[in-house]
């Protein structure tokens, strides 16, 4: 039998990489870090904040989101976009996912090539 670590480890693995496609979706509308955190366990993406506020970090490093300050609010928030070269990455990441997508349903269906 399969351990609870063993299965947790592989949904983490696969998780990790959808987690960016579904920010930078996300992101195409600006928000601030919580508000990201909420909309996608909404979805079905559970991420920790300490997973969530590094990647944010990452990907505006990368070039793929933008953020700006909003100070108007009693508290002011980073507010994030995806950029255009973020969605030029997204346009990407989505056409290999849908290929992907498409492959392991074939192996399911025993489709072959």
């Amino acid at each position: 039998m399969v351990s609870d670590e063993v299965l947790r480890t592989h949904l983490q693995e696969l998780r990790r990489g959808t987690v960016v496609v579904a920010s930078l979706v996300a992101l195409r509308r600006p928000d601030y870090g919580y508000a990201l955190l909420q909309r996608l366990a909404a979805h079905g993406f559970a991420v920790d904040a300490n997973t969530l506020y590094p990647l944010l970090r990452r990907l505006e490093d990368q070039g793929l989101l933008t953020s700006e300050w909003n100070t108007e609010e009693s508290r002011p928030r980073k507010f994030y976009r995806t950029s255009d070269d973020g969605e030029t990455v997204l346009g990407r990441l989505l056409d290999d996912l849908t290929a992907v997508r498409t492959s392991v349903t074939q192996l399911i269906e025993g489709v072959g090539r």
